[in-house]
């Protein structure tokens, strides 16, 4: 299947997304921040992403922006869980820096696995 990155400075989100995308065989790097994001992609670069848009350091957009300088087709999935803004508001400013996909958190497994059945059809 697919390598995917999980971009999220929550491990317990990035575990949880783990457990998911494993258990439908998918490979998965990790990363707790947009700075450790971009050095795991130039290592080893992945099939998708899941970026968190609130991060200490660089934040999610700006990850998303430079992820996507480095591979222009890559499907990325922008996560939220709000802020003192409404998801609706982050996550559309995600799509306007090129994420191809959207989803709040917490995440459903459901959404997530139907998201990457859209992106690897």
């Amino acid at each position: 299947m697919a390598r995917i990155l999980i971009v999220d400075d929550a491990a317990i989100t990035r575990t949880m997304l783990r457990g998911i995308l494993e258990k439908a065989g998918h490979q998965v790097v990790e990363a707790a921040d947009g700075d450790a994001a971009i050095a795991a992609f130039r290592e080893t670069p992945s099939q998708a992403a899941f970026v968190d848009i609130f991060m200490p350091g660089k934040e999610g957009l700006a990850t998303i922006k430079e992820l996507l300088e480095l591979a222009p087709s890559l499907p990325i999935i922008a996560m939220s869980a709000g802020s003192t803004f409404t998801d609706t508001e982050t996550l559309g400013w995600a799509k306007s820096y090129g994420a191809k996909f959207t989803l709040p958190k917490p995440l459903a497994a459901a959404a997530v696995l139907e998201t990457l059945g859209q992106i690897f059809q």
